[in-house]
């Protein structure tokens, strides 16, 4: 791993720890035992590092939200794609506990956000596609629209909803894995009006295990 790799690493696990805002490009280089200056040999400034990082998260849902073409679309596939996407989240979680603050703060990653997020979108719908063609769910192009907004909108809108409505006075940090998995129940509710009587079985059972424990 080179020093870049290093620094991208390590300012990862400080903006989780403790909140980006309360983290300083001093506080990474110390971290790392190197020197201010090394630091912004590569990074000219936190923004950057934040930009890198964030373009991290935005390749690793890109890659989580391929849509297989070896074989039709399994209640197992779906699972398995909520559990990646949310455990993105969890690794990349300092970007969601103040998503708005880092658009706001930032024009390059506003306009990335945008675009990412229309092609998150269109790629939930292929995946909605798919499970129609697997006959897992019923449901009209229109609502395959809906579906996808309501589904991309709980997602993205999880970590706050833990950090505001569903804040536990007992919990030093909100966001949890455990708490944000919860997140995957709520996806599987949105789903249940669509789903074909053979599965719904099945999708109860998997749904139920993404409660918190």
């Amino acid at each position: 791993m080179n020093t870049k790799e290093r620094i991208l690493e390590a300012a990862l696990v400080l903006f989780n720890d403790r909140g980006e805002r309360n983290v300083t490009t001093n506080h990474i280089a110390a971290h790392l035992g190197i020197s201010p200056g090394n630091l912004y040999y590569h990074f000219r400034n936190k923004s950057e590092i934040v930009y890198e990082i964030y373009l991290e998260y935005e390749r690793l849902v890109d890659q989580t939200l391929e849509v297989p073409t070896d074989h039709e679309l399994t209640i197992e596939d779906k699972a398995n794609y909520l559990e990646a996407i949310f455990e993105g989240m969890w690794v990349f979680r300092f970007l969601h506990r103040d998503l708005a603050y880092f658009l706001e703060s930032d024009d390059r990653l506003i306009e990335r956000y945008s675009e990412f997020s229309q092609r998150c979108l269109e790629n939930v719908g292929s995946i909605y596609y798919g499970l129609r063609r697997s006959n897992i769910i019923d449901i009209s192009d229109q609502e395959i629209t809906a579906l996808a907004i309501n589904s991309w909108l709980v997602a993205t809108s999880w970590a706050t909803y833990l950090r505001t409505a569903d804040y536990d006075p007992k919990l030093e940090d909100q966001i949890t894995r455990d708490r944000l998995r919860r997140g995957i129940y709520q996806v599987f509710a949105l789903e249940k009006p669509y789903l074909n009587e053979h599965v719904k079985e099945e999708v109860e059972r998997v749904q139920l295990s993404f409660l918190e424990k």
